[in-house]
């Protein structure tokens, strides 16, 4: 029998994974990025920042969250759209020709054994359950396009005091083609990537995942199968 340790590594491995390289992103970032900040500074004759300080800083806040901005608006709009769109032949869509288990009204489980308590309440609670999953990532959009603008906001004035001039509030950061320019080159390559996936999935294969159709399945397959 497997250790506990084993079989905690091998249910959520790939959870695991992805989080390991994503710190290990996170604080190379945040390391080359305090670097730069202070060689900037000293560029104009400002004492360096602390590692600290730097971390609380509009450049780092701004640099962060346009990112996770986009990858949640992506995945977002991915969940949702695929709900009732979709694309003949690809591992990404459901079948458009028939109907699938994801489209199965949960009512008729609420009785079955181990269902999540909002499918046996019902209701509203029922209502966000079964949307859950984009509402979530919106939100989390949501509160990623806010710290961005906040950060935004704080490295525009901190670039407007080394040169003289007044800082300007949230609401001209917001409205300022700088801003979105930061926003829509994310956005872009966001949707460009997954729509790419969604086509080349028609056509090619991945042994072994399951974001891939089977390596014998038909082009014409649409869905995992």
């Amino acid at each position: 029998m497997p250790t506990p340790l084993k079989r905690v590594l091998h249910d959520n491995g790939l959870s695991i994974c992805l989080l390991s390289i994503f710190l290990i992103a996170l604080v190379g970032q945040a390391m080359a990025g305090h670097r730069q900040h202070n060689q900037t500074l000293q560029e104009h004759g400002s004492p360096p920042v602390s590692f600290q300080d730097y971390l609380a800083s509009g450049e780092f806040i701004e640099s962060t969250f346009e990112n996770w901005e986009s990858e949640f608006l992506q995945m977002a709009l991915y969940v949702w759209l695929t709900s009732f769109l979709y694309q003949r032949g690809s591992a990404e869509s459901k079948d458009p020709d028939k109907k699938e288990s994801a489209d199965e009204d949960p009512r008729l489980h609420r009785n079955d054994h181990n269902t999540p308590l909002p499918v046996r309440r019902g209701g509203l609670m029922l209502r966000l359950y079964e949307n859950s999953l984009s509402l979530s990532l919106f939100a989390l959009f949501a509160a990623s396009f806010w710290l961005h603008l906040l950060g935004s906001t704080r490295e525009n004035c901190r670039e407007q005091a080394l040169h003289g001039q007044s800082c300007s509030g949230m609401v001209d950061q917001l409205l300022s083609a700088k801003f979105w320019f930061e926003s829509l080159q994310n956005w872009q390559s966001e949707f460009l990537s997954i729509g790419v996936v969604v086509m080349l999935s028609i056509f090619l294969r991945q042994r072994g995942s399951p974001e891939s159709k089977l390596v014998h399945a038909p082009h014409s397959a649409t869905g995992k199968d």
